[in-house]
């Protein structure tokens, strides 16, 4: 107990304070200054500012913005199979650094999350991981796009979804079956749309630039016909479809009308997907070869306005780490992905929130209480008993992007040199402090 704490009759009953800062919690619609008590990794008082609470330890969050800890429902951390891009450990200090608590990994590993086992070795290294990981499962055995999983069995180890996010389900009828199956669990699949037919040896958004460049390009119908084609599929068997990484006009509005139509079907957007145009490709820097590809104008346009209408439910970063031996190479052979948990909140406060796109608690929302509900996670909210999984932000910070600085193994970005503003100060998980400005 610390001497203002005598002086004042104050106990201290917990293990941590938020004091000062301005709460937002979008389900509850919170937004107001207020404290925030935790003990034993909960949350247990939420108060008017400057209550006669004590704690062992105080954040003073004055000036700052305290959100529920971020929610990346699509995250690339690569081990099993190729620690050299990064390991669960390393992700997790990315994902801290960036802001986000939970991570859900993808599961196009070597070997690929396709069984108990490797849904039992994520979640081992996971106990040594800096913020919370839960794993995703593959829909076919080894991504063949052939033969289902044991889903039972991956829903008992504890996968949240189903994906062969990387890969497409080319076979209708294993899609079908997949959803029917997943219903049964409450269990979302979430669809990698891409029609490979149509996209065949594409490096970049087939258009004006792609022609200009004399690349190979992949058109957005590529992606529109499989989202299509997986609408009517959740349509008819009543399952919940999530589609990956939407990036086409065509694409949004396919999602804007199913769901007027009462599908149950979810989407999301990437940063880079709302912050960059192929015209990018012009420099080209291999960093922004991304799978699917940078759109055009109008497609980037179509995304804000799916992010602005309610139309895509969440943001996610698709990190995606290579090494720059993997990058350094002509564009046509490089692999596709780009880092991005580290540079995600800065993207969306530059791109969305300055330009009055999304309000705070409306792009707060898409980072954290709409991929909580539709992973079913406890996570994603500033309530009384629930965990203390908090973010405290800078909002008007100014800071420029240096990879060589993140904490992720691997480096590529393209946004190195950008000036973002909104910076991560402090992340918590299960009431501790994981990291710090």
């Amino acid at each position: 107990m610390n001497n203002y704490e005598k002086e004042k009759g104050v106990v201290s009953e917990f293990d941590l304070a938020i004091v000062g800062g301005r709460v937002i919690d979008p389900e509850s619609k919170t937004d107001r200054i207020a404290d925030i008590f935790i003990r034993d990794g909960v949350i247990k008082r939420i108060e008017k500012p400057k209550s006669k609470l004590g704690a062992k330890e105080t954040i003073d969050a004055k000036e700052m913005i305290v959100v529920p800890g971020l929610i990346d429902m699509h995250t690339h951390l690569r081990e099993p199979g190729r620690e050299d891009e990064e390991t669960i450990y390393t992700g997790s200090c990315a994902a801290v650094a960036g802001g986000f608590t939970s991570v859900c990994c993808m599961p196009n590993t070597h070997p690929p999350i396709d069984n108990q086992e490797t849904v039992k070795f994520v979640y081992e290294k996971a106990k040594q991981a800096k913020c919370k990981v839960y794993p995703i499962g593959c829909i076919t055995k080894n991504q063949m796009g052939e033969e289902l999983t044991e889903i039972y069995d991956l829903v008992q180890a504890g996968v949240v979804a189903i994906s062969d996010d990387g890969k497409p389900v080319s076979d209708p009828q294993v899609m079908r079956n997949a959803l029917e199956y997943c219903r049964m669990f409450d269990l979302p699949v979430i669809s990698h749309c891409e029609d490979l037919n149509l996209s065949g040896s594409g490096v970049m958004h087939e258009g004006f630039v792609s022609t200009s460049l004399g690349m190979s390009g992949i058109p957005s119908v590529a992606e529109e016909i499989m989202v299509a084609r997986d609408i009517k599929l959740a349509e008819f068997t009543k399952a919940h479809l999530h589609i990956a990484h939407v990036s086409t006009e065509g694409s949004v509005e396919l999602i804007r009308q199913a769901k007027k139509r009462g599908i149950k079907v979810t989407c999301e957007a990437t940063p880079h997907h709302f912050s960059l145009t192929h015209e990018i490709i012009r420099t080209f820097d291999t960093n922004a070869k991304v799978n699917p590809p940078l759109r055009s104008k109008k497609d980037v346009e179509a995304i804000k306005k799916g992010l602005a209408d309610g139309t895509i439910d969440c943001i996610a970063t698709d990190h995606a780490p290579h090494s720059i031996e993997e990058k350094d190479v002509e564009f046509d052979f490089a692999p596709c992905g780009m880092v991005g948990l580290e540079t995600a909140l800065g993207l969306v406060v530059t791109e969305l929130i300055e330009k009055k796109i999304l309000s705070w608690s409306q792009a707060i929302a898409k980072l954290t209480i709409n991929p909580a509900k539709i992973l079913n996670l406890n996570g994603g909210r500033i309530k009384k008993n629930f965990p203390a999984d908090i973010t405290i932000i800078h909002p008007k910070t100014l800071w420029v992007v240096d990879p060589t600085k993140f904490q992720s193994k691997s480096k590529n970005s393209p946004f190195g040199k950008k000036r973002l503003r909104g910076k991560v100060f402090c992340t918590i998980v299960g009431g501790e402090v994981r990291s710090r400005e």
